[in-house]
């Protein structure tokens, strides 16, 4: 259906939402059941539809097979939700309802201190999640007293009024970017995320790396940006400085870990990061990289938490150090780590390195120095990654390393598509990106047209963030000379 959903969506209408299904649901409270996709959405729910099958088909849960397939698919359900609803209270009800099969997955087939780790999970995301509720309902209501009309929680209605004052705008967008935060989650809310990744099941991992931690970020663009362009804008340092730090923290802490998985949850909060730095440089470039980094982070990542997944299956431990010189037994599963790791550290050619680098140009046309602080990050990837598949895979193999099975058919059969779609959208982006930008360059007008002076350089933290760095000699001239008239199109500059 994804996959359906994908080839039918319409291009000459890309800033459009598309496929929308609509009907009343709880007339009296103003709630209706209101789904669409448009191409900010359109690449997670085909992310979230080629995951799933994969993750079910890769994994074995070992006991109570029919509980575990229920949650995943509950779990799929919740997240589809999230993507495609188009009504606040829907979306909501989304939010929420991965927490349960989420707990689930990771307290009952989970490894080690799973009950510690599953408890911190829900309770950091659900502390976020009720902040969230009440920003919903401020803006419901107050949205309603300034237009005179009924409560409606129909999004595009209350974002295209943007009827809510300034202020409270501020406040609202706060607890909608604090229930965000810690589903994506940015430094310093990141702590839950090791300990979740480390002990849940491997399809659990896959399916919390590649799609749930998108849940924040896909916030942050969905409702934070569009319902409240102003205080997007007003508070984007913010986030610019915190995706910074967890791009620098991320990658440091994941050089210090000793397992394996460890380090690759670490470095979610590292590429995460860059994700937060995308969307909040508000430019074309900026938000399509960060999109583009959404999906390839869910690909990359996934692939990464697979196949340490079927190391510990083969060896029963996830220590570096008791782990060397598996290319030895296992050359075709060292091959496939080879080709997802440099997927994830950005090499030139596979998926990872066109979101970074899309990222990367549009902060640093907008906030040049936190651009160049967060190309750090990239050096740093490199050094965590290539130290840990140099201790992993090359050496002398000793004991249970030298006889550890290589790669299965059915194993390979599920990497498969993964590696496919690594190497294509590496090469050949410009599919996925042409059905993006309509919408984001939509979603980038209307931050403009909202935000008085948004093209006006601004000395917060001291740093000169003015829009259109990257324009022509006329239009930056026209900046200098505090001319308002200034292409308002060349945010960013063109691309």
């Amino acid at each position: 259906m994804a996959v359906w959903l994908l080839s039918g969506f319409d291009l000459d209408h890309g800033a459009d939402l598309q496929f929308v299904s609509s009907g009343t649901w709880m007339a009296d409270l103003g709630i209706s059941w209101t789904l669409g996709v448009d191409g900010i959405s359109l690449f997670l729910v085909v992310l979230t539809g080629v995951l799933f099958p994969i993750a079910l088909l890769a994994v074995d849960p070992g006991h109570d097979d029919r509980a575990y397939y229920g949650w995943l698919l509950l779990l799929e359900a919740g997240v589809m939700g999230v993507f495609l609803a188009l009504d606040l209270m829907v979306f909501f009800l989304c939010f929420e309802v991965v927490l349960v099969p989420m707990y689930f997955l990771i307290g009952r087939w989970g490894h080690g201190n799973r009950a510690y780790a599953a408890t911190k999970f829900f309770l950091y995301t659900m502390a976020g999640s009720a902040l969230l509720l009440v920003g919903i309902l401020a803006l419901a209501f107050l949205h309603a007293d300034a237009v005179g009309g009924r409560v409606t929680f129909d999004l595009v209605a209350i974002a295209e009024a943007q009827a809510v004052d300034a202020t409270a705008a501020r406040w609202i967008f706060a607890a909608f970017a604090l229930a965000f935060a810690v589903k994506v989650p940015i430094f310093p809310l990141h702590t839950w995320l090791p300990d979740a990744h480390t002990e849940a099941p491997t399809a659990g991992s896959v399916i919390l790396a590649g799609v749930l931690l998108k849940l924040g970020t896909y916030g942050f663009l969905r409702f934070g940006l569009y319902l409240f362009p102003e205080a997007s804008h007003h508070f984007a340092p913010v986030f610019l400085t915190l995706g910074v730090v967890g791009i620098v923290y991320g990658a440091v802490v994941a050089t210090m870990q000793r397992d394996l998985k460890r380090l690759v949850a670490y470095s979610s909060v590292a590429h995460l990061g860059f994700i937060v730095l995308g969307t909040f440089s508000l430019n074309t470039e900026g938000i399509e990289g960060g999109l583009l980094q959404m999906v390839n982070h869910g690909v990359s990542t996934g692939a990464l938490f697979l196949l340490v997944g079927m190391i510990y299956e083969r060896r029963h431990t996830r220590q570096i150090d008791e782990l060397g010189g598996l290319q030895k037994a296992a050359p075709v599963m060292a091959a496939v780590f080879t080709v997802v790791m440099f997927s994830s550290i950005g090499l030139p050619g596979l998926n990872g390195f066109v979101g970074e680098f899309l990222v990367l140009v549009g902060a640093f046309n907008a906030h040049r120095w936190w651009a160049v602080l967060a190309a750090a990050g990239v050096i740093l990837a490199a050094l965590y990654l290539l130290w840990a598949y140099q201790r992993v895979f090359h050496g002398p193999a000793e004991g249970d390393n030298a006889e550890m099975p290589d790669l299965r058919l059915r194993e390979g059969l599920v990497m498969a598509p993964l590696l496919a779609l690594i190497v294509f959208m590496g090469v050949y982006p410009k599919p996925v990106i042409e059905r993006m930008e309509p919408t984001v360059d939509a979603l980038v007008a209307h931050v403009e047209e909202h935000v008085e002076g948004f093209h006006e350089p601004t000395s917060r933290f001291g740093v000169d963030i003015e829009g259109g760095a990257d324009s022509s000699d006329g239009d930056d001239q026209a900046h200098h000379d505090g001319d308002d008239s200034a292409d308002q199109d060349d945010v960013g500059g063109d691309h």
